[in-house]
């Protein structure tokens, strides 16, 4: 169903066109939506709510997969793009020199993420208060509402470390935020969560059966992740279970080549793309059809890759300009295209094999995480690994993150900060810019300018 459509933007309430304003300077609208609002349908509601997804993917920053999305720019900081933008502010994230001013940050990650975060506060104070809405409709629109504000805290504490946790729209409140211990903004990831998954429907009938809308299983996807995040295995383990033994819905794509398809079998969470002419923002960055512009792939992933890996040939390609040859990402494979073929992946099967495993193999299950491991291994047309130590299954399962999970929503740098291992892989590869305190993106310093609570990361 194309209800996410180029001209649903005009119909929806001016709360939800907010402008690019800083998150603290968000002052109430002239219809006071962020307070007042009352749904008085089904649809006004859901339209509110598909807004908040088409603002994403309308953008090149945080969730769009474009030049200044999350995708990119921890790419870019992690080790697996060469920049070739000229911008000094991408420059910047692929020599680590990032500095609190990088408007990159501000704009296209800080801001972004809570604008999402107040939309669907916004959301949730509005169906409170809505009259003449089925429950079933108010159910679904609470929980996607719950997921975005999740997944966003999520992204935002990860890259930032303790951020402030907006629950509210009040724009006074917000103003003033306090950065929030990690481990509450996480309590409140988890508690939205769960909700969440609560309250979305089983299937994708709010999306007409596209996988474009978050549903239970999305929720429970994110919680495995989280879950892994904070340490909690045995709820991890859990959480990847119920997605990985839901086969009636998910199962992974023997071919490789169709994995990044729309409404792929393994798709658990895709956004539609919305930019007229186009299919995913990655594919029109990604692929090179001359000399890059933005990035490449680097050749410390290109040489990580094991002899006869259908990932390195199905999900990689190359060009080769005045005789050098440049590598880029291949899993989308549309550049442009008025057609439809391809929706931008957030969440997907192959990554809940991989979370079990981890959580598994922490839980001194060692042969259930490398039955895992070895199903990821063998749909790339690789033989079970020959890891048979902690140690050693831990070592290949960050390899094989790194080589299935490559160029999608920054997983890669996030692995390699969560396990302690920027140093050791980073340190080398990217002297003499690195340092310690580079796992952390500095707050942008208009932030604290404007907020006297925020205070600034080391480093920075």
């Amino acid at each position: 169903m194309k209800w996410i459509s180029y001209i649903l933007l005009p119909l929806l309430s001016p709360i939800f066109l907010i402008s690019c304003k800083k998150f603290v300077e968000v002052s109430v609208p002239p219809t006071e939506l962020a307070s007042q609002n009352v749904f008085t349908s089904d649809a006004s509601a859901t339209a509110a709510m598909v807004g908040t997804y088409s603002m994403m993917m309308s953008s090149i920053g945080f969730a769009s997969g474009g030049v200044r999305s999350i995708t990119q720019l921890t790419g870019l900081t992690a080790d697996e793009f060469v920049n070739f933008n000229t911008d000094p502010l991408a420059e910047a994230f692929y020599k680590n020199e990032l500095t609190a001013t990088n408007s990159y940050v501000d704009v296209s990650l800080w801001n972004e993420g809570y604008k999402y975060i107040y939309n669907a506060n916004a959301i949730i104070n509005g169906l409170m208060n809505s009259t003449g809405m089925t429950d079933s409709t108010k159910n679904q629109l609470e929980g996607e509402a719950k997921f975005v504000r999740a997944f966003c805290h999520f992204y935002l504490v990860n890259l930032f470390g303790d951020v402030p946790l907006i629950t509210a729209t009040d724009y006074k409140t917000n103003s003033l935020a306090s950065r929030t211990p990690s481990s509450l903004v996480y309590a409140q990831i988890i508690t939205d969560l769960k909700d969440a998954a609560s309250l979305l429907s089983v299937d994708y009938r709010y999306s007409g059966g596209e996988r474009i809308r978050p549903n239970k299983w999305a929720a429970t996807a994110m919680l495995a992740r989280v879950y892994l995040y904070t340490g909690d295995w045995q709820d991890a383990e859990t959480q990847a279970t119920l997605v990985i033994e839901n086969t009636t819905l998910y199962n992974l794509n023997t071919d490789l080549n169709t994995v990044f398809l729309k409404n792929s079998n393994e798709a658990i969470w895709q956004l539609m793309p919305v930019q007229p002419g186009y299919n995913t923002q990655e594919g029109e960055t990604f692929i090179l059809t001359g000399a890059p512009q933005n990035t490449a792939l680097n050749p410390v992933l290109l040489a990580a890759f094991e002899a006869g890996d259908q990932r390195r040939i199905n999900w990689i390609d190359s060009i080769t300009i005045n005789g050098q040859d440049f590598y880029f990402p291949f899993k989308y494979k549309i550049q442009t295209g008025w057609s439809l073929s391809e929706y931008s992946m957030v969440l997907r099967l192959a990554e809940q094999y991989l979370v079990r495993a981890e959580a598994e193999l922490e839980l001194n299950d060692l042969p259930s995480a490398e039955a895992d491991l070895n199903v990821i291994r063998n749909r790339a047309a690789l033989p079970n690994t020959t890891a048979n130590t902690k140690t050693d299954l831990m070592s290949a399962l960050m390899h094989e993150r790194q080589m299935e999970l490559f160029s999608e929503w920054g997983q890669r740098w996030l692995d390699l900060k969560r396990n302690n291992l920027s140093d050791q892989i980073l340190g080398p590869l990217k002297s003499p810019g690195w340092q310690s305190t580079d796992t952390l993106y500095p707050i942008p310093k208009v932030e604290i300018t404007n907020d006297p609570n925020l205070t600034q990361n080391p480093g920075y």
